[in-house]
């Protein structure tokens, strides 16, 4: 029986992906008013249905909270539609007359699209209207964990999206998500790129595949609270950071890092604000809970509260009010667990002697999880802000803000984005937050500016290319790929 559902799901996803490449074909003759129009569709369907998609989420997963996944999902269909409804992304997106050069967007054709379980409806939105708006089709693979709600939410924005004149099959879902079916649909002659955001597996498994993909590392940000910081508000966007969603946001913090000098003051304003510090019997206990013998952290912690994990672990003492769990921490590294990634509201504390220190165990945090990530610094020193940003290894280096939503843009000006690339050091191939933009090729169009002279081997200045030309090659391609 297991054989035959793995051979259902492979045909399913190569079903899948010939009806995504016969619709983007359908897709690259709807042009920019076209594709705006299925984007809109698609950001106003995402916000009607916000809530009731994150209490599917909630009630499947056991992950995070109704309210915070409701955000999550508007964010999605939200500020995401604002960041990207004027981008040009297809047909001559930019013109430089000086240079002689025209840019032409082109759709990469069919994207696979790898769903977590931590956000398994906001992911489908968002990739949805990026993947649309760069005038591709998608076809998504939802996690085991959260296939029902995750295929909700893509029947929602496919029936949104064939309203405003998307062809079938633009927005499609594997309904069998098995391993065999992620892989027949990865490795699928017609999917051109892998949107791959999930665990490190399916990570790993998408740049395996042979295939362009841009994938996202593990988050493990630690957060520096500076001796010139506003305390009270840089505990005050950590914890709300931190909770957001019970911490199933990969950019949240993961570590609270301070001087010698500050450890009172702040510790003493985290307990006031609602964390909870556990001693050392409660800190090892939890660990041994936290994460499996094989490394993998433990599900049954993954977005739940702090009172809901002090119990699961057995903990007594713990406040049924308190909103992060905080553990002392003095190393990084596998036999560390708090110095890992913790998708729920449990953060490290460590303590430097100094500045420089800091930075070293910054560093050395990151190096072991989470380099190319998430970086946050509570400061008004300017030359500190500079002296780290230049040297901590991360694609976001967040100043004065919650890093979870500040990293995602939802409170800075980085582009609105639910898939956060790591770069190289973080073995992803983007260091962007991910938007249209990084899902089309760009053709360009260039003029002959330079000659080279008939056996002389230098070159020579040609003539300024006619102005009434180059408008006629303009109006030739426009109708060409319209």
């Amino acid at each position: 029986m297991e054989l035959d559902k793995d051979l259902r799901s492979r045909q399913e996803a190569r079903d899948l992906a010939c009806k995504a490449e016969a619709a983007a074909g359908k897709l690259a003759g709807l042009g920019q008013e076209g594709l705006d129009r299925i984007v809109k569709a698609i950001a106003e369907a995402g916000m009607a249905h916000a809530r009731e998609l994150a209490e599917l989420a909630c009630t499947e997963t056991g992950f995070g909270n109704v309210a915070d996944k409701t955000k999550k999902n508007e964010f999605a269909a939200g500020r995401v539609y604002e960041a990207i409804r004027d981008q040009k992304t297809v047909g001559i997106i930019a013109e430089h007359p000086a240079e002689k050069l025209l840019d032409v967007g082109v759709p990469v054709g069919v994207v696979a699209g790898i769903v977590p379980s931590t956000n398994p409806t906001s992911t489908v939105i968002y990739k949805a209207m990026i993947c649309l708006k760069a005038g591709s089709a998608i076809v998504f693979s939802p996690h085991p964990g959260a296939a029902h709600c995750t295929l909700r939410a893509v029947e929602i924005v496919s029936a949104a999206a064939r309203t405003a004149g998307c062809p079938d099959g633009a927005i499609s879902a594997l309904t069998t998500p098995t391993m065999a079916a992620v892989d027949e649909l990865m490795k699928h002659d017609a999917v051109r790129l892998i949107l791959a955001t999930g665990g490190p597996g399916m990570v790993k498994a998408a740049y395996s595949s042979g295939k362009p993909a841009i994938g996202v590392g593990a988050g493990n940000g630690p957060a520096y609270i500076h001796r010139t910081a506003d305390v009270a508000k840089a505990v005050s966007d950590l914890i709300a950071s931190k909770t957001f969603d019970n911490g199933t946001v990969c950019a949240s913090e993961q570590s609270v890092v301070v001087e010698t000098a500050m450890e009172g003051r702040v510790r003493e304003e985290m307990v006031r604000q609602g964390c909870c510090f556990l001693d050392s019997t409660q800190a090892a206990k939890l660990a041994a809970f936290l994460f499996k013998p094989n490394g993998s952290i433990n599900v049954a912690v993954v977005g739940k509260s702090a009172p809901q994990i002090a119990k699961m672990a057995g903990l007594d003492g713990v406040p049924d009010t308190a909103k992060v769990l905080v553990a002392r921490e003095n190393e990084a590294g596998p036999t560390h667990p708090y110095s890992r990634e913790k998708l729920c509201p449990i953060l490290a504390f460590f303590v430097e002697p100094d500045e420089e220190h800091i930075l070293k165990k910054s560093q050395e945090i990151l190096h072991h999880e989470g380099s190319g990530h998430t970086y946050v610094i509570h400061a008004q020193d300017e030359a500190v802000i500079r002296r780290f940003g230049e040297r901590i290894p991360v694609s976001r280096f967040l100043v004065n803000t919650p890093a979870a939503l500040g990293g995602v843009g939802l409170t800075t000006n980085l582009f609105p984005a639910l898939t956060l690339g790591c770069g190289a050091v973080g073995g992803s191939s983007s260091s962007n937050n991910i938007g249209p933009m990084d899902l089309i090729n760009i053709r360009r169009v260039a003029w002959g500016v330079r000659d080279i002279a008939a056996g002389s081997g230098h070159t020579t200045a040609m003539p300024a290319a006619d102005d009434k030309l180059v408008d006629e090659l303009v109006e030739r391609i426009l109708k060409k790929i319209s």
